[in-house]
């Protein structure tokens, strides 16, 4: 017990936030503090980690211009961090080569809050967790799935992969790292359980919810239909705001068409150009935008209004996109 307990301190403490015991969530919390003025600014990437190629270097020059001129709090990475593979292990160099030396501008050197994707699942899924990373970049977070708050906004990072049933059914040649969701099922359950129990306590102005997986999309993946059939209902009965996710190698906004939620793809970090677009299984929901090429969003929230916008890789902005809180339409 001594042992588990001095392992969960040392983890909060090189994390660099606060952690925070709440309600009856077992999913762990933690504190990020929004500027002095309430306001919150932050970037999201995905689908990034090819050691400089595909344009990843061009993409994080980019972000690091565009988040010297927006004074970031965090950035948020939607999965797929490594490839091809993740990594072999909390030692692997491909930490650095992709991530470390890749992202190098001041700007960009703020906490970095990430989820696993399903190409992480493929190799060492613990090492992306494990503290040693923490040691080694000090701005590198995470977790299968935890809580960020950040006064006005409270944001539910959610592990995606373990819903997909293809990956456990027919996996073709590759091999998963299940340790820690086996027996399957228990997993999952408690997941939504807890992800249910923490919306509907939460008493945040901004529910944001960031997964891998899609949820809409119109990119080569499509929508994830056991997404739709086991977290969307429960995002759509909490009053989330925005649902943010990679997985997609593209940049997209699906607005929905029978609540106030946003789906936003922000999957543009390296390898795309896929050259497909399918619009959403739901003919209610409204695609507002779709770019089959690289970029990344950004976002800038204060208590009423959350402004949104996805740049290329030299710097245009492709989409913008704001709303208010009180009438939550797009201006």
């Amino acid at each position: 017990m001594a042992i588990k307990s001095y392992l969960l301190i040392f983890i909060c403490v090189i994390v660099g936030t606060n952690f925070i015991v709440g309600g009856n969530a077992e999913l762990q919390r933690f504190e990020h503090p929004a500027k002095g003025d309430g306001s919150l600014s932050f970037l999201v990437v995905g689908d990034w980690g090819r050691k400089g190629n595909y344009n990843q270097s061009r993409v994080a020059y980019q972000m690091g211009i565009i988040g010297g001129k927006m004074d970031l709090d965090f950035i948020i990475s939607t999965g797929d961090n490594f490839y091809p593979k993740g990594l072999t292990d909390e030692h692997d160099t491909a930490f650095e080569d992709s991530f470390t030396n890749i992202y190098t501008a001041p700007s960009l050197q703020k906490q970095w809050y990430s989820v696993l994707g399903n190409h992480d699942y493929r190799g060492d899924a613990l090492a992306q967790s494990s503290p040693l990373l923490k040691q080694r970049d000090g701005k590198w977070f995470c977790l299968k799935s935890y809580i960020l708050n950040t006064d006005i906004a409270e944001f539910y990072f959610i592990d995606t992969t373990p819903f997909r049933d293809k990956y456990f059914i027919d996996p073709e040649d590759e091999v998963y790292d299940w340790r820690g969701i086996l027996p399957r099922e228990n997993y999952l359950a408690t997941l939504l359980k807890d992800l249910e129990s923490a919306l509907g306590e939460s008493q945040a102005k901004w529910k944001i919810v960031v997964g891998h997986h899609t949820i809409r999309s119109a990119g080569i993946h499509g929508d994830t239909e056991e997404l739709v059939k086991r977290v969307l209902p429960i995002l759509q009965a909490n009053n989330v705001d925005m649902y943010i996710n990679g997985h997609d190698h593209c940049l997209e906004h699906v607005s929905s068409g029978d609540s106030p939620l946003q789906f936003l793809t922000s999957g543009g970090g390296s390898k795309a150009w896929r050259g497909n677009y399918n619009s959403s299984s739901d003919e209610n929901d409204q695609t507002k935008f779709y770019y089959d090429g690289q970029g990344f969003m950004t976002l800038q929230i204060t208590q009423n209004e959350v402004e949104i916008n996805f740049y290329d890789i030299v710097g245009n902005i492709l989409h913008k996109w704001s709303a208010s809180k009180s009438l939550f339409s797009a201006i």
